[in-house]
């Protein structure tokens, strides 16, 4: 059964941020290692996670990781197989979008390269697992500050109450409080833009499609959900978001109307709509003595390419199998040439995938005709090279470079 953090003992790893990174590392750590002490805080309490409108495509790395801790099949009933996806580019007005790049949807024969799954039933599986292995909870609480010594690492939580760990793991999110506490530098900029999200209704079935517009105001994704529904992803600069959020319904479902087409017939808003400023955020470094980042803490990227969470998730895997197996070495989990394994691992990844989305946006979020020109050549050579596109596939499902066990559907 879960404890409520107890401010008595030294916790193994105490990670701040209770989201699907921080959730998913606790369980790991536990799944792998159930004698190991784990301390999860975050500022919302846990029994409202099934409230989370939003959807997440999780990659087929990412689910083997799921399966092997337990709640793939818990989620599965509640996913949409992505079955195939296109890419077209075009301009807003224009009448017909042609489809340049089709990609199929399998890695391996019946295994989809990704899935749809709602957070209102990740989340929730991620915290019943963690909980039932015996991670602890300061929940809501806050983490506000903490102090390193040679041993331990001390962190004040904003109800007054302390806590000790041997490691301290911020999973906080983009805008990372501790990151800037531990003194982290980070690479920065704003694009400008901002992703509008939200879920529609339509008429017709989109047989497990996923499509990626290239307007010029940036890409237009619709991702597929269960049922006759899809999640978007719609990038707009950063004042237009705004005005299309705060517009009444009809206005915002014809300014979607125009972007979505008329393919799955008529269309219903079903959900929120919400807009999240979109930037680049690279930390410098990943670690710190007994302080590791993880998530977008150290990696916030563009949503252009669809590998945020999954790139959370390639840092779990890592990071857990690290720890894991430096306790079984009888190492001190938060020592500084432990965690310099994990940020090998993970700190060049992170800045390839950040710089191939930063061009990505920049080559795509435009209205230049000549531009337009070039990449829609590039994209047709792509879609006539079965070996190319083959290993695009791969690098969206998760299986480029040397993977974490965990990611491969194996074991600590």
């Amino acid at each position: 059964m879960s404890a409520k953090a107890a401010t008595g003992i030294t916790y193994d790893v105490a990670i701040a941020g209770g989201g699907y990174v921080g959730l998913s590392l606790a369980l790991a750590l536990k799944s792998a290692d159930p004698s190991m002490e784990v301390a999860v805080i975050d500022p919302k309490p846990m029994d409202i996670l099934h409230k989370d409108p939003r959807a997440s495509a999780i990659a087929a790395a990412a689910s083997r990781m799921l399966d092997q801790l337990g709640i793939w099949q818990d989620i599965l009933p509640s996913a949409q197989p992505i079955n195939e996806m296109i890419v077209t580019d075009s301009k807003l007005r224009d009448a017909v979008r042609p489809v340049f790049l089709t990609f199929g949807g399998e890695t391996v024969e019946g295994e989809p390269f990704a899935h749809m799954v709602p957070n209102g039933v990740m989340l929730p599986a991620l915290y019943a697992a963690a909980r039932d292995l015996g991670v602890a909870f300061a929940a809501p609480d806050t983490a506000a500050s903490f102090k390193t010594s040679a041993d331990d690492v001390t962190l004040s939580l904003a109800s007054g109450s302390t806590l000790k760990a041997r490691l301290l793991v911020a999973a906080d999110g983009v805008r990372s409080k501790l990151r800037d506490l531990a003194g982290i530098r980070t690479v920065h900029w704003d694009y400008g833009q901002s992703g509008i999200v939200t879920t529609v209704a339509h008429e017709r079935p989109h047989e497990g499609r996923a499509e990626e517009h290239f307007l010029p105001a940036g890409p237009f994704a619709i991702l597929p959900l269960p049922g006759n529904r899809s999640s978007l992803v719609w990038t707009e600069k950063t004042e237009d978001a705004k005005r299309l959020v705060a517009s009444d319904d009809f206005t915002f479902e014809m300014e979607l109307e125009r972007r979505f087409g008329h393919h799955l017939g008529a269309l219903e808003l079903d959900g929120p709509r919400n807009a999240y400023p979109l930037g680049l955020t690279l930390a410098r470094d990943f670690i710190r003595p007994r302080f590791a980042l993880a998530g977008d803490a150290a990696h916030g990227i563009h949503p252009i390419a669809g590998q945020g969470l999954n790139m959370g998730f390639k840092d779990v895997a890592a990071l857990a199998e690290v720890l894991v197996n430096a306790r079984r070495l009888g190492q001190d989990v938060g020592a500084f040439d432990v965690l310099e394994r994990y940020q090998r691992w993970r700190r060049f990844d992170a800045f390839q995938m950040g710089v191939v989305t930063d061009v990505l946006n920049r080559l795509f979020s435009n209205d230049s005709d000549i531009l337009r020109a070039a990449r829609d050549f590039g994209l047709g050579l792509v879609d006539r090279m079965p070996s190319l596109k083959t290993r695009f596939i791969k690098e969206a499902a998760g299986f480029a470079g040397p993977a974490p066990r965990l990611l491969s559907g194996e074991p600590i």
